[in-house]
């Protein structure tokens, strides 16, 4: 298993609607909306790396109000 960690920035006032969006999305465990530097974190465990990508660049970034994402692959 992969899990990652998906920072997304957030057009203002759309975080609550998009943390609903993000956690519907298969692959995502959980997402969280957070203060600092980014709106949302998402958890998405997955099979393979590309499946990490699939979520973030293609499913996570496609969503209006999404204005950015930044993916952090766990390493432990």
């Amino acid at each position: 298993m992969v899990t990652a960690y998906v920072m997304v920035k957030a057009h203002t006032g759309d975080a609550d609607r998009l943390k609903d969006e993000i956690e519907a999305i298969d692959g995502v465990r959980e997402a969280h909306i957070v203060a600092g530097d980014v709106d949302l974190i998402a958890k998405v465990t997955v099979d393979t790396p590309a499946e990490v990508k699939d979520v973030a660049a293609t499913h996570i970034q496609d969503i209006e109000g999404v204005e950015s994402t930044q993916t952090y692959i766990a390493m432990d």
